[in-house]
């Protein structure tokens, strides 16, 4: 993709601060950290999103995460870890490449927990569910 980015980033146009590279991902610190550490985890590969990532993917991704994910909180002194991704605008997407974002936590850094909510009743809950489940058989079919 000619204007990403994230694939000029891979390409060795545009610098980062790189921290991992294989042959499939590549990890490097966000820019626009929320925290120090805050590391972006791409592939290399051009996806937009996690629609468009195969399966096959996830293997390494698993792998990078894991290794990646231990050295930021320990490279950090984070006591916890949240691994996150945006897809689409509407989730926060800034950049049409997929990635994943690790975000080192420690007790009291300001960052904001998500804040769960209820749905308005069980039945509510259970027709969503069939909706959902409705969706997932018509794409297997």
């Amino acid at each position: 993709m000619p204007d990403c980015v994230f694939c000029k980033i891979i390409q060795g146009e545009l610098p980062c601060a790189e921290i991992f590279s294989n042959d499939t991902v590549m990890a490097f610190l966000d820019i626009g950290p929320l925290v120090e550490g805050h590391t972006l985890i791409v592939p290399r590969e051009h996806y937009e999103n996690i629609w468009e990532c195969p399966p096959a993917l996830g293997a390494a991704l698993t792998e990078a995460m894991q290794r990646v994910g231990r050295a930021v909180m320990a490279g950090t002194g984070a006591s916890g870890l949240n691994v996150v991704m945006n897809n689409g605008a509407a989730a926060g997407q800034l950049v049409p490449h997929a990635h994943w974002h690790l975000i080192p936590r420690i007790e009291g850094d300001g960052l904001l927990h998500v804040q769960q909510k209820e749905y308005e009743s069980r039945q509510h809950m259970e027709a969503l569910a069939e909706q959902i489940r409705h969706r997932i058989s018509e794409r297997a079919g």
